[in-house]
Order: C-alpha cells, then sequence, then structure tokens
C-alpha cells in the first residue's frame, strides 16, 4: 500500500498575542520570531524590531495576529509588514484574522476589498482562519457576543478569495455548541469553498477552559475535550470538506499523541516545529511549547507516513528518509 504523504508544516512557527487576545482593545502585538528568536512586543505606534534570530528551515513564515486595538489602523499594520519584508524577503506573512481584518474596515471607514489591497501591497500574503469559532447565531450569543457576525466572517474570506488571496478556515469545538451546530458550521466553509476555492486547510480547534470567563462559567476548568472529540472532528472534517485539500492537526490542542494517530484518521497536515506558544497554554494546555524538528519527523514516521516539509502555500520543499511502517513499530 502507498504510504500517505503529510505535509508537515515543519517550519511554522506560531504568533500570538497577549493573553487577552480576544478583548477588545489590547496593548500591543506579540510577535514570535522564528527558531528560537524571542518574543516581542510591538507597542501600538512603533515599528516592529529586528529579529535577532537566523531562519534555520527553508520556509520562514510569519503569522501576526492580534485584539482590535482602536489606535492600530492600517497605517499600523501596512508598516510593520513593510518592515518584515524588507529585513526578511522571503518570509510569508500570513497575518489578521477575518475579524481583524473586519474592525480595520470599520474604524478607516474602507471596504475591505480595499483594506486588503492596501495589506497586500504592504507584504501580506494569505489570512489566517481564527475567528470562526462557531458559526451558529445562538452559540455566537453565548461564546463570542461582540465578535463578527458568521456572514461577515465569510464575507472577508469570499472577498480575500476573489482578489487572489488564500486563507485557511477553523471551528471551535468543545463548548456549548451541538452536533448540528457543528454541522452547519462546516456547510457554510463547504459552500464558501464550493463557490471560490480559496481555502487551504480546514483546522479544528478544540476549545480549552482554563483561565477563561466561559470555563468559569460552565465549571469546566481543568477538563478537557476527549480524545474520541478530537479524532471525531478531524475525521467528519476530512469526509463533508471533501472540497479542501488539507486537514490539520495542532499537537499543541491535542497532544502529539493523538494528533499522531490523526494521521490515520484523515489528517495530512502536522503542526510545525513551533517556538513558543503561549496563547492554549494559558487556556490550560499541557503539551510542550515547541518540538524539535527530529521528534516531529519520528512521530510521522513512525505512523508509517513519509514527512514531507512544506511552504505555506502547500508547495513541497524536501521529503525525509522513510522510517519502520506503523505495522513493523
Amino acid at each position: 500500500m502507498k504510504k500517505l504523504l503529510i505535509l508537515a508544516g515543519l517550519c511554522a512557527l506560531m504568533v500570538g498575542s497577549t493573553p487577552a487576545q480576544a478583548a477588545d482593545e489590547c496593548d500591543g502585538l506579540m510577535v514570535c520570531v522564528p527558531v528560537a528568536g524571542p518574543w516581542v512586543s510591538v507597542p501600538t505606534g512603533t515599528s516592529i524590531p529586528r529579529p535577532q534570530v537566523e531562519y534555520q528551515l527553508r520556509c520562514p513564515r510569519g503569522h501576526i495576529v492580534g485584539g482590535l486595538d482602536m489606535h492600530a489602523g492600517l497605517d499600523y499594520y501596512a508598516e510593520m509588514f513593510r518592515g518584515l519584508k524588507a529585513r526578511h524577503p522571503n518570509v510569508h506573512i500570513k497575518a489578521l484574522t477575518a475579524v481583524e481584518i473586519a474592525h480595520i474596515a470599520r474604524i478607516e471607514k474602507m471596504a475591505v476589498a480595499d483594506v486588503l489591497a492596501r495589506l497586500r501591497e504592504a507584504g501580506l500574503d494569505t489570512l489566517p482562519g481564527g475567528g470562526a469559532e462557531v458559526f451558529s447565531k445562538g452559540v455566537r450569543a453565548t461564546i463570542a457576543e461582540k465578535k463578527l457576525a458568521a456572514e461577515d466572517w465569510i464575507d472577508v474570506h469570499r472577498v480575500a478569495h476573489g482578489m487572489g488571496i488564500r486563507s485557511n478556515c477553523t471551528m471551535l469545538y468543545g463548548h456549548v455548541e451541538s452536533i448540528k451546530d457543528r454541522i452547519e458550521h462546516l456547510t457554510m466553509l463547504r459552500d464558501l469553498q464550493d463557490e471560490t476555492g480559496g481555502f487551504l486547510a480546514y483546522i479544528p480547534l478544540a476549545y480549552h477552559p482554563d483561565h477563561n470567563e466561559l470555563g468559569d462559567q460552565l465549571g469546566r476548568a481543568g477538563t478537557a475535550t476527549t480524545g474520541f472529540d478530537d479524532l471525531r472532528n478531524l475525521a467528519v472534517g476530512r469526509l463533508y470538506l471533501d472540497n479542501i485539500a488539507h486537514i490539520k492537526t495542532h499537537w499543541i490542542m491535542v497532544t502529539t499523541a493523538l494528533s499522531q494517530v490523526a494521521l490515520s484518521f484523515g489528517v495530512n497536515d502536522l503542526e510545525g516545529t513551533v517556538v513558543r506558544e503561549k496563547i492554549y497554554h494559558e487556556a490550560g494546555a499541557h503539551t510542550p511549547q515547541s518540538i524539535p524538528l527530529e521528534e516531529l519527523v519520528r512521530l510521522i514516521q513512525s505512523a508509517g507516513k513519509v514527512p514531507v516539509e512544506r511552504d505555506s502555500l502547500y508547495r513541497e520543499l524536501r521529503r525525509f528518509d522513510a522510517g519502520p511502517s506503523a505495522e513493523a513499530a
């Protein structure tokens, strides 16, 4: 039987904001430089410092997300992207969720398409899939009342895809949503993909209830999603979203062991090495904050798959030697 190629984002870096990422306002944007560099706080109105680190992998990329700062408008992000591209011309900038793009459009009194055009000119390459949560109005009223409406999230990605800007898509599961809510969410993603073909990957995100208001309200502190539900969401995503090429698992959220098993449940993309992850660990994750390249390769090979390093657009960069088969392990 032919082995499945696992398009591991071996060079991935995780970028986040302050722990209050979902707040209406934040004091700054946290940017993680790749490989072994420190986190750098970039206060509003200042230019991005030069990362003091050498790129050791073949596809450096910046994943930049933050809060909704009323004082950080279009010029702020455009300056940041231009500075990053000037210092590292080959960096791929995946930045700003649909929630943030809509926020910038609102405070600048501009159309979403015009905001995206300016950001692309400054260096934006793709959009992350965050902010989707669950599209159900009832669920959003409970977990994300002030966040962008589902239809508006879809529309930002529709506009981006129409401009040739690819993106990812997500679903946050394991809180108050029902199975019906999940299917309705996946249906909206599938319908947009049928229309535009712009989604690169689908990433189900496991809810972590520690140190956040919703977890306290639900009495869920100290708990986690089950392995069964984690695998079910990945497998159903693969079956239902047959028009999206890649299904990704985040080992940070569900452990490396479960992510390894998920490679046999429809997953063909494993989160990369990462440098330092804070958002999920603030919410109770007990997984490592980083993982060596060699360990990630071993995880894939021992599952009987072939590790492939990719770039942000899923173009193959290199393959690693085949390891022992799952049957022989």
